[in-house]
C-alpha cells in the first residue's frame, strides 16, 4: 500500500514537474481554501455570545451569604458552622424567586444570629450547582438542623410563615417542666406528642436523639408544624399520663383513647414514631394551603365528603391562637364528641323524614331503634328492613296524621307528638314516630333558616345532646363534615370564587372571615351570612344544623357575574339620552337576572347558551343577531343569552352540552322546548322554530262571543284565524305522517332484523353443508387412495403369477428329458 502512495505521489510531482502552471494552480487553490475555512470559523464564534457572568442576587446589607457561582462545595461548609442553616437555591432571572428574596432578607434581619443563611445560584451553567441538583421549580429552600437534614420548607413563601417555620426547626421540643405546663400543653386542639427521658444518668438518655429527629422528621411532611412535640424529664410528671418507663413516647387524642408508641412491635427509630404518630393523630381541624399552581390537594380532600371550609385570618408567629379560631375549634370538638359509651346500653336509630301532605311547617320523622352488638361506624349506612315502606305509611295514618301539634300552640308546649311501635318482623328493635312542627329559632337570611331540635320522647332514644344540637352531631348525622382552615390573606381569590364579595380589602379590614359548606359529590355550596345580632358561635352552629337536618333549607349558591349597577356606581342618563340610546337586540343575563327574565309570563324567551371558550358559539353570533333584528318590532318576544361558565343556574334550568337554545313560551313556561340537535341552526328554521312553539294570545284577553268586530282588521283577524287553522290542520296531518313514518321505520326496523336472523340461519346451514361436503370428499378421497394401492398389489400380483407361471413352464419340458433319458 505505501509503495503505491509513493507511486502516485512520485506520478503527481512528475505531472506537475512537467508543467509548472498546474502546479501554481495548486497552490493558489489551497490558500484560498485555507482562508474561506478561517473566516467561516472566526463568523461562526461571533454569533454566539458568550453568557453575561452572574451577579449578587441579595443585597449587601442582608446577612445572607450570596454564592452567586453556584459554590456549592462551599455549602458544606459554612452548614457546618451553625447550629441551624437555611439554604435558599433560586434562579436570577424567576420572578417567584425575587419575590421570595424580600421574604427572606427579611426573616434573616431577625434570625441572623440564630441561623446561617446562605443563597445559592442553581441555575449558572459552570456552576457545580446546576450540575449536581436538577430541581424543577424555583426558589427551593432546604434547612438543617446539625446533622439532620434536608428539611425542605413547602409552605408560602410569605416572611411570617418562613419565619414560624424556622423557630419550629430551632425549638424542635417544647420542654414541659411541670403538670401545670403538660395541662396548658395538652390542652390545645392540634394533636400533641409526648416523649419521657430522664436525663438523670447521662447529658443525652438513649432514645432522645431518635426522638428529637422525629420531631424534625415530622416537619417535614407538615410545614405548619400542627403536631407539636414535648419532652418531660420529672418522673412526678410523666405520671399524670401514665408514663412509668423511661425512653416512652405519648400521643395524646382529644376525641378518643391517648395512646403509647409500642416499643415491643415497633423499632424505636424516627421515621416508626412518625410513621405511628401520623397514622394514629386525631385533628379535627385541619389547615389547607393551596400552593397556587395546578395541583390535586384541594380536590383530594373534597372528594372526602362535605367540607366546611373557614376562611380566616391567622398569624403563624402568634404564639396563642387567636379567639375565633379558638371559637371554630370549640365548634369542631363538640362537633366531633360522641359519647361512643352509651351505644352499649342505648339502642341506635337510623332515622327517615317527610314532610307531612298538606302542612308546610310540620314533619314526620320516622326512626328504627335496635341494639347492635358493637358500636355503628359513623360513616355506616342506616339501612332499614324491607317492610320500612308498610310501617312508614302506617305509622303516618295512625300516628303523625291524629296528632299534629296545633299551630297556636306556643314554645314552652312540646312540639312534638310522639309514638312507639313494636316491629313484630325483629323482635329486639322497635320503631318510633314523630310529628314535628319547623319552627325558625335564629334567621341569617331570607332562604337560611335554623330549626328548633326537638329531642326523642321515646325512652329508647340515643344519648341526649345539648341545648344547641352541636355536640356529637357527627355521629347523628350521615352529612358528616370535615373541617378544613385556610388563611384569608393567602387564600381570598378562592373565596371570592365560592361566593365571597371581591370588593373587600383583606390587608384592610384583619377581622374579615368567611365560611362555606361546599359538597363536591352533589355538586353544590352554601355561603354564611351572618346576622349583626349573632355572634360567629351562633351563626356557625346554626349553620351547621341547617346543613345537617334532613329537612333542611338551605339555598345552594350560584355565582354568576355583577350587573353594572351593582358593581359600580354610574350616572343616570337623562331623558334625552334614554331616548337617543337604542335599545340592546340581546338581552344579557346572569344568574340574579336569569329568573325574573325567563320566567316572565308575558314574553316568549328564546335563550341561547354559550360560553366564551366555545367556537361554536361565537358561529352563531350573527345568526343570533339577525334574528334579534327581525323580531325586534315584537315586544312579546324576547332573545337573550347565558354564559354558563360565569354563571351559576339551578339544576332545572341547565342543559348538557353548549351551545343550545330553549324556548320558554308565554303562559307555560312549564312547557320550554329545546331546539333539535340533528337539525341546523340557520336564521329560516330558527323562525320556523319560534313560530311553531311560540304562545298564542292570553285567553283572558281574547274578545268575547257576543262583541261582533268589524272594520279591516276584522277582516285581517278572520284570515289570521283561517291561517292558523290551516297551519293546525298541516301540524295535525305532520304529526300523523310522522307517526306512520315511525311505524314504517319499525317495520322496516323489523324486516331488516328477520332478514338478518334468515341470513344467519343461511350461513349457518351453509356452513353445515360445506362441512359434510369435506367430510364426504375426505372419505371418497380415502377410497380412492385405497382402490389406487389395491390395483398397484393386484398388478404386482399378475406379475408374480406369469413370472411363476413362465418358471413352471421352463421345469415340465426339462423334467420330461429327465425322464426319457432314464
Amino acid at each position: 500500500m505505501l509503495r503505491r502512495v509513493r507511486q502516485c505521489l512520485r506520478q503527481v510531482l512528475f505531472q506537475m514537474a512537467r508543467r509548472p502552471d498546474l502546479l501554481c494552480g495548486a497552490i493558489v487553490l489551497s490558500v484560498l481554501v485555507v482562508l474561506a475555512v478561517k473566516l467561516t470559523c472566526s463568523r461562526a464564534k461571533n454569533v454566539v455570545a458568550a453568557a453575561r457572568p452572574p451577579v449578587r442576587f441579595f443585597s449587601a446589607d442582608a446577612p445572607v451569604v450570596d454564592l452567586y457561582l453556584g459554590q456549592l462545595d462551599q455549602v458544606e461548609r459554612l452548614r457546618n458552622m451553625a447550629e441551624v442553616s437555611l439554604i435558599f437555591f433560586y434562579a436570577p432571572w424567576c420572578a417567584h424567586s425575587m419575590t421570595a428574596r424580600q421574604e427572606v432578607q427579611l426573616v434573616a434581619k431577625k434570625l441572623a444570629k440564630q441561623v446561617q443563611f446562605v443563597a445559592v445560584n442553581c441555575w449558572w451553567s459552570q456552576g457545580k450547582c446546576r450540575r449536581q441538583n436538577r430541581f424543577y421549580q424555583y426558589p427551593v429552600i432546604h434547612l438543617f438542623y446539625r446533622r439532620f437534614g434536608p428539611i425542605e420548607y413547602s409552605g408560602p413563601f410569605v416572611a411570617p410563615y418562613v419565619e414560624s417555620f424556622l423557630l419550629r426547626v430551632i425549638t424542635p421540643l417544647t420542654y414541659l417542666p411541670s403538670r401545670t405546663h403538660l395541662e396548658d400543653f395538652l390542652s390545645n386542639h392540634e394533636p400533641r406528642v409526648v416523649g419521657f427521658f430522664q436525663f438523670n444518668s447521662s447529658p443525652q438518655p438513649p432514645g432522645y436523639i431518635t426522638y428529637l429527629s422525629s420531631a424534625l422528621q415530622a416537619l417535614k411532611r407538615d410545614f405548619r408544624g400542627d403536631v407539636r412535640f414535648g419532652v418531660v424529664t420529672s418522673k412526678h410528671v410523666a405520671e399524670a399520663i401514665s408514663l412509668t418507663e423511661d425512653k416512652s413516647v405519648y400521643l395524646h387524642r382529644p376525641l378518643n383513647s391517648s395512646l403509647i408508641f409500642p416499643k415491643n412491635e415497633r423499632n424505636f427509630t424516627s421515621e416508626a414514631i412518625c410513621r405511628w404518630v401520623f397514622e394514629n393523630h386525631q385533628s379535627i381541624l385541619q389547615w389547607l394551603q393551596p400552593p397556587g399552581t395546578k395541583s390535586h390537594l384541594l380536590e383530594q380532600e373534597l372528594t372526602k365528603g362535605p367540607a366546611l371550609l373557614l376562611f380566616l385570618p391567622h398569624n403563624p408567629l402568634r404564639s396563642e391562637p387567636s379567639p375565633i379560631l379558638q371559637q371554630v375549634a370549640d365548634i369542631a370538638v363538640r362537633y366531633h364528641s360522641c359519647d361512643l359509651s352509651t351505644w352499649d346500653g342505648v339502642s341506635s336509630r337510623c332515622c327517615q323524614s317527610v314532610v307531612v301532605p298538606d302542612t308546610g311547617t310540620s314533619v314526620c320523622e320516622v326512626c328504627l331503634s335496635s341494639r347492635p352488638p358493637q358500636p355503628p361506624a359513623s360513616s355506616a349506612r342506616c339501612l332499614f328492613p324491607a317492610q320500612t315502606a308498610d310501617v312508614f305509611q302506617t305509622l303516618l295514618r295512625r300516628c303523625c296524621l291524629p296528632q299534629l301539634p296545633s299551630p297556636a300552640s306556643s314554645r314552652s308546649e312540646s312540639s312534638a307528638a310522639c309514638s312507639d311501635f313494636p316491629n313484630r318482623y325483629i323482635p329486639f328493635s322497635h320503631f318510633s314516630a314523630c310529628c314535628r312542627r319547623i319552627e325558625p329559632r335564629l334567621n341569617q337570611t331570607k332562604e337560611e333558616t335554623d330549626f328548633q331540635e326537638v329531642r326523642d320522647s321515646s325512652p329508647s332514644s340515643v344519648a341526649p345532646r345539648d341545648k344547641d344540637g352541636i355536640t356529637g352531631l357527627k355521629c347523628h348525622t350521615n352529612r358528616t363534615l370535615r373541617f378544613y382552615l385556610l388563611d384569608v390573606a393567602l387564600n381570598w381569590p378562592l373565596a371570592v370564587r365560592l361566593g365571597a364579595s371581591d370588593s373587600i380589602n383583606v390587608s384592610l379590614h384583619q377581622d374579615t372571615s368567611f365560611v362555606a359548606i361546599v359538597n363536591l359529590k352533589d355538586e353544590t355550596q352554601y355561603i354564611l351570612h351572618r346576622s349583626p345580632a349573632a355572634t360567629l358561635t351562633e351563626s356557625l352552629e346554626a349553620f351547621i344544623r341547617n346543613f345537617s337536618a334532613p329537612y333542611s333549607l338551605l339555598q345552594r349558591h350560584l355565582v354568576g357575574e355583577k350587573e353594572k349597577n351593582e358593581s359600580k356606581e354610574e350616572v343616570q342618563p337623562s331623558d334625552s339620552q334614554k331616548a337617543v340610546s337604542p335599545p340592546l337586540l340581546i338581552t344579557e343575563l346572569t344568574t340574579s337576572s336569569f329568573l325574573s327574565s325567563v320566567m316572565d309570563l308575558q314574553k316568549d324567551v328564546l335563550l341561547f347558551y354559550y360560553t366564551q371558550w366555545c367556537g361554536f358559539c361565537s358561529v352563531l353570533n350573527h345568526i343570533l343577531i339577525q334574528l334579534a333584528r327581525l323580531l325586534q318590532g315584537n315586544s312579546t318576544i324576547t332573545v337573550a343569552r347565558v354564559n354558563v361558565a360565569r354563571n351559576d343556574l339551578p339544576w332545572e334550568f341547565m342543559v348538557d352540552h353548549v351551545p343550545s337554545i330553549l324556548l320558554f313560551p308565554r303562559f307555560r313556561k312549564h312547557l320550554s322546548v329545546k331546539y333539535p340537535d340533528n337539525l341546523p341552526i340557520t336564521l329560516p328554521n330558527l323562525l320556523h322554530f319560534i313560530l311553531q312553539h311560540c304562545s298564542s294570545a292570553d285567553p283572558t284577553d281574547a274578545p268575547s262571543v257576543d262583541a261582533q268586530p268589524s272594520g279591516p282588521g276584522a277582516v285581517l283577524r278572520k284570515e289570521f284565524l283561517a291561517l292558523r287553522q290551516e297551519v293546525q290542520a298541516l301540524h295535525h296531518a305532520r304529526e300523523r305522517l310522522s307517526k306512520q313514518l315511525a311505524q314504517l321505520w319499525l317495520d322496516n326496523r323489523r324486516l331488516k332484523f328477520e332478514v338478518r336472523s334468515l341470513e344467519e340461519k343461511l350461513e349457518e346451514q351453509h356452513r353445515e353443508k360445506s362441512r359434510q361436503l369435506e367430510e364426504a370428499l375426505k372419505r371418497l378421497q380415502e377410497l380412492a387412495d385405497a382402490s389406487e394401492s389395491l390395483l398397484n398389489e393386484n398388478t404386482l400380483l399378475r406379475v408374480l403369477l406369469r413370472a411363476l407361471k413362465d418358471r413352471t413352464q421352463e421345469k415340465e419340458p426339462a423334467q420330461k428329458k429327465g425322464h426319457l433319458a432314464s
